[in-house]
């Protein structure tokens, strides 16, 4: 929702590049240690104030905050923060003008610019947090659109801009509605049937054929989506490798791509890297060995032991879990499944023994593993630390020669899937579906709707 009206300073593409936004463009030093950017003149805030250097100043104040629960915009810019007071180092951002912006990192860093261009890097505007920090009851942005209301689990309606220009154009659409319709799939076939929407965030499993059917029109893009079913390390049984590798290799990860979203993807070989990242390296396959995963299984002394996997209750992420669930219990091992609603759900997603959950793409591999393994970081809930793993991943954020980068990317990979923190069946196919009259509206990678330049045919 925010990203109708909100912006990144870049933006990811559905054809994987990096695009100017609030960014005009930008400069990087040979060893990647410092970034200059260049910010677009003329763009304006919804409220009629200039989009500025303060501004930029102030939203990487704020990620660069690790005091500040759940925040992982600080896990992806560790070069700008002291390691002292956990916030964001004294010359480390340094406004030259109101239009120039220089980041000075303390360790080489690869990934700054794809970090600017993810979900969380929406910039607020300089006075978010004296204005009460509720972006509902004040949605000033630099996007084409402005928010009009808001009804959370419902409805949210924008409009376009009014307000002061936007810095791209006018936008064809007079707004949008995005509507809630649940966790039951079948509500937006009866909602397409009735007209009562355009077009979708996404399809999975069998309601592809059926949108298909339907006569929609269709847009796929494979990205490196997935959904991982992880243990968290740091609780019994899931401390003990052996266990965790004997979940691993309980599970064919070919029945559950299969099983789980009717084949809509690839298969993934649980180390979250992707073939389609620059940097992926190939391993041996490891398949399926129920014998082994026994064996380690009684080893560990836990064949007796019931492991509850808890899943949301969305129609692939539920299906994904289930196939899991039935393949372990083909291999002997005792499974409980539960289900809960997504409110439920996300407020404790961290902290579950054993679940599934679903990870957007992210351009690099490195980045993913940087937000979701490395030791101690807010969006760890596997509870993963390496310091083996760690390093080498240190070494690979520093690396721009993809060859060079590849090389330690093995060794990461290697580390990863040998640890068995997850299991990690697919890479997902992305589909998005709308009416007839809709034009230019594409399957995002990173599930990115921009309406900016989709319009009706009459």
């Amino acid at each position: 929702m925010a990203r109708q009206f909100l912006e990144t300073l870049v933006a990811y593409t559905k054809d994987f590049t990096f695009k100017p936004m609030l960014a005009q463009s930008w400069d990087v030093n040979d060893d990647a240690t410092e970034y200059t950017l260049h910010l677009r003149r003329g763009a304006t805030w919804n409220n009629g104030d200039p989009f500025t250097a303060d501004d930029v100043v102030f939203n990487i104040a704020r990620w660069c905050d690790t005091t500040m629960a759940g925040n992982s915009m600080a896990s992806r810019f560790p070069g700008l923060i002291d390691p002292a007071t956990g916030k964001l180092r004294d010359g480390a951002v340094v406004k030259v003008d109101d239009a120039t912006v220089v980041l000075k990192l303390s360790e080489p860093d690869i990934t700054v610019i794809p970090n600017l261009a993810d979900y969380p890097a929406l910039l607020v505007h300089r006075d978010f947090e004296k204005e009460g920090a509720d972006l509902a009851a004040h949605p000033v942005g630099t996007g084409a659109f402005e928010l009009v209301s808001l009804d959370a689990g419902n409805r949210a309606v924008f409009k376009r801009r009014e307000n002061g220009k936007w810095w791209g154009g006018e936008v064809y659409l007079d707004g949008i509605e995005l509507i809630d319709y649940g966790a039951d799939p079948n509500a937006l076939v009866s909602a397409f049937e009735a007209g009562e929407v355009h077009t979708n965030l996404d399809t999975n499993g069998e309601y592809i054929g059926i949108f298909d059917r339907m006569g929609l029109a269709k847009s796929e893009v494979l990205s490196a989506s997935t959904v991982v079913a992880r243990v968290n390390a740091t609780v019994a049984p899931y401390d003990d490798q052996r266990v965790r590798k004997a979940l691993q290799l309980a599970v064919d990860n070919e029945v559950v791509l299969k099983l789980g979203i009717a084949g809509a993807g690839e298969v993934a070989e649980n180390h979250h890297v992707c073939r389609i990242h620059p940097e992926y390296a190939a391993l041996p396959k490891v398949g399926r060995n129920i014998d082994k995963a026994r064996s380690l299984m009684g080893e560990a002394g836990q064949m007796d032991h019931e492991h509850e996997l808890i899943s949301i209750d969305d129609d692939y992420r539920k299906n994904t879990a289930d196939v899991i669930a039935s393949q372990l219990r083909e291999a002997g091992f005792k499974v409980k499944r539960t289900v809960l609603p997504a409110s439920s759900y996300w407020s404790e997603w961290a902290k579950f023994p054993y679940s599934t959950t679903n990870w957007a793409m992210r351009p690099l591999g490195v980045q993913v593993l940087a937000l979701a393994y490395r030791s101690g970081q807010a969006w760890n809930e596997s509870g993963f630390a390496s310091k083996e793993f760690d390093e080498k991943l240190a070494e690979a954020m520093t690396l721009a020669d993809i060859e060079k980068r590849k090389a330690v990317m093995k060794d990461i990979e290697e580390i990863l899937q040998d640890s068995g923190v997850i299991v990690q069946p697919y890479w997902m196919k992305l589909f998005c579906h709308s009416a007839p009259q809709v034009r230019n509206r594409f399957a995002h990678p990173t599930y990115e709707m921009d309406f900016s330049e989709v319009w009706l045919d009459a």
